[in-house]
């Protein structure tokens, strides 16, 4: 019997995490030396991580985080989304400005991503609820 994991290759990590940073870099107008250097790691080190074929440890990627004003959670949260939604899942990102909402409104959705599963997936559904 297969299942929906076999017939679809997942992306590296490294290569979804790698393009994330770079285009944060690029949207900034930064060059690999600048954050590099901002970074403590070296240029060619930080290439081959936004090319995806190094795998960074989770304390040179918490630093280009850092060097390019984003948080490690940012990083993952965008990692999640493109997977999510590579696998035809629906995310819904709350943590987006909205139009001004009541409290109650803002307390019953606060912190919640919505999964939406595909008719042939194997994976349990349910909600995610961030802290």
């Amino acid at each position: 019997m297969t299942t929906h994991l076999e017939h679809r290759p997942e992306p590296l990590l490294r290569r979804l995490v790698g393009a994330i940073l770079r285009e944060n870099r690029e949207r900034q107008g930064r060059t690999l030396r600048d954050v590099a250097e901002d970074a403590r790691v070296s240029i060619a080190y930080l290439s081959e991580v936004e090319r995806g074929r190094k795998e960074a440890s989770s304390e040179v990627l918490a630093a280009v985080c850092r060097a390019l004003g984003l948080r490690l959670v940012d990083l993952v949260g965008t990692a999640h989304a493109q997977l999510a939604l590579a696998d035809g899942r629906v995310v819904v990102d709350l943590t987006a400005p909205a139009e001004p909402a009541t409290a109650s409104a803002r307390h019953e959705l606060a912190g919640v991503t919505t999964l939406v599963p595909r008719a042939d997936s194997t994976v349990p559904t349910g909600l995610l609820l961030a802290a």
